[in-house]
């Protein structure tokens, strides 16, 4: 059994940063990937962001592209999503998967 957990949300003004992790635990890989996912109330799952687990590719939904980075560090099983110049519309329940298991999620509101 593999376990996500999601942590770095909170409250942000347009314009700020914020940084999420996910940390894996259980029967987990390093050569997983890992993949950030965000769902806003009433709207559908919006990819945001993977990296892959061999080479470290990524690859980044339109809307975040040039905004967010995504990256891991194996050693702690940790994935990141460094998000940059926020946007109300960014504002979401973020998740990250392993496209086998999924976190319970970490809420971002972008407010002024």
């Amino acid at each position: 059994q593999v376990q996500l957990v999601e942590s770095g949300g909170g409250v942000v003004q347009p314009g700020g940063s914020l940084r999420l992790s996910c940390t894996a635990s259980g029967r987990t890989s390093p050569s997983y990937t890992m993949i950030w996912y965000r769902q806003a109330p009433g709207k559908d799952y919006e990819f945001v962001a993977q990296i892959s687990g061999q080479r470290n590719t990524t690859d980044y939904g339109d809307s975040v592209k040039g905004r967010f980075t995504i990256s891991r560090d194996s050693s702690k099983m940790t994935a990141y999503l460094q998000m940059n110049n926020l946007k109300p519309g960014d504002s979401s329940l973020y998740y990250c998967s392993n496209n086998i298991n999924k976190g319970h999620g970490t809420q971002i509101l972008v407010s002024s």
